[in-house]
């Protein structure tokens, strides 16, 4: 069976929602591990709640940044993941680090990449006017938010959202598509070669969408 490694460093929603499904055998993996940079992430709790392997490695107890990198790494190497999943893990990872696994590791961002790359999205979609907003999985690159998009959820930006109610909307997005594009990985549908998205085989020119609860497969 597959093995997932998730990084976290809050409170672990979309954790949860990868639980959830491993739980309910949507996922046919093993989340061997769940590693947190903060000791007092929420989603420590979700993990050990679930008899999940939790790590700390305290990002804060390092002097150098190239420290913590290594003692992750480390740790990494020795769980030896098929697969790892950062879900709201707030360090960038190291060159080297990518490279080694640069095959192998998602995230979801909240934004229709390559729109609003980095932090306060939903703030920065309302500040610009867009009628449309959503959240985006992808394979992590070495460029921050720029790796090949493997899955995006589309939600209407509404005349009275604010960042709060826009970013709850996005979420519920998020806990739907993020364990589906798991799901893919783990079942041998979904990968990576030489920087191109490949699903069932065949190179993709048009990614999955989610949208009004009606899901379009990679193209």
């Amino acid at each position: 069976m597959p093995s997932i490694v998730i990084l976290i460093s809050g409170s672990g929603s979309n954790l949860q929602a990868i639980i959830d499904a491993v739980a309910e055998k949507k996922i046919a993996a093993k989340i061997s591990a769940v590693i947190s940079n903060r000791p007092d992430a929420l989603g420590l709790q979700r993990a050990q709640s679930a008899g999940i392997n939790t790590i700390i490695i305290d990002h804060t107890e390092f002097t150098e940044r190239q420290q913590f990198d290594q003692a992750l790494a480390e740790q990494v190497a020795r769980l030896n993941p098929d697969l790892i999943v950062l879900a709201g893990f707030m360090r960038i990872l190291p060159e080297a680090f990518i490279e080694q696994y640069q095959d192998r590791i998602l995230n979801i961002h909240p934004s229709l990449l390559p729109e609003f790359k980095g932090m306060h999205t939903h703030r920065r979609a309302l500040e610009a006017g867009n009628r449309k907003h959503g959240a985006s999985v992808h394979f992590v690159s070495n460029e921050l938010d720029s790796g090949p998009v493997v899955i995006q959820a589309t939600v209407p930006v509404l005349d009275n959202d604010d960042e709060k109610m826009l970013a709850e909307r996005v979420l519920i997005q998020e806990h739907i598509i993020y364990p589906l594009a798991i799901q893919w990985f783990t079942s041998g549908r979904l990968r990576l070669i030489d920087n191109q998205v490949y699903f069932d085989n065949k190179p993709v020119k048009e990614i999955a969408t989610w949208k009004n609860d009606t899901l379009s497969l990679p193209q």
